[in-house]
């Protein structure tokens, strides 16, 4: 792994490049940064998340994905670097059919909101996507492992089925967008 902080301020950024794991410096305006930075950002809003009243089995998992996360970070920043594993994937996979298979079938869009836990899950997974895009813009320029992006793909559906799980926790219940166009063929 790359060299770790031992200095905060360093003014080494002041001129609008940033140091990568592998000491080569680049435009804070990078593709790559620009994937770590919302990687970084995801996390943080897990972090926040994780202040919530959550049930013990979710806030086991969220802890894990920050930690999958900032394995991510990592391998972001050292090019070529492999650090997110396959297994990682896998267990989004399995998380998704433990928790979706609670759910009912959805029969409507529903919006972004509920509880507050959910509303932040719900943010976790639109930062998950925007992650994604940079992650595939990057991999449109240099050679990228399959895994970061499938991590992120997963995750953003994971996000989405625990939103829905957690407006269920104190049996409440998903928000359902008004459609005028379908309220119209009823």
């Amino acid at each position: 792994m790359g060299n770790r902080l031992t200095q905060i301020a360093t003014r080494t950024g002041d001129q609008g490049t940033t140091g990568l794991g592998d000491n080569q410096r680049v435009s804070k305006n990078n593709l790559r940064v620009h994937a770590m930075g919302d990687v970084d950002e995801l996390n943080s809003n897990i972090g926040l998340l994780l202040c919530e009243a959550l049930p013990p089995d979710v806030r086991e998992l969220l802890v894990e994905i920050q930690h999958q996360l900032f394995n991510l970070g990592g391998e972001l920043s050292i090019p070529g670097y492999e650090l997110l594993k396959g297994e990682a994937v896998l267990a989004l996979d399995q998380a998704l059919a433990k928790y979706n298979e609670q759910l009912p079938r959805l029969q409507e869009f529903i919006l972004p909101a509920g509880s507050r836990a959910a509303a932040l899950a719900h943010v976790c997974r639109t930062v998950a996507r925007r992650a994604e895009r940079a992650l595939v813009a990057l991999g449109d320029q240099e050679a990228i492992k399959d895994a970061p992006r499938q991590y992120l793909n997963r995750l953003s559906d994971l996000m989405f089925v625990l939103a829905r799980v957690l407006n269920r926790m104190n049996g409440g219940d998903d928000v359902y967008w008004k459609s005028e166009r379908m309220q119209g063929q009823g």
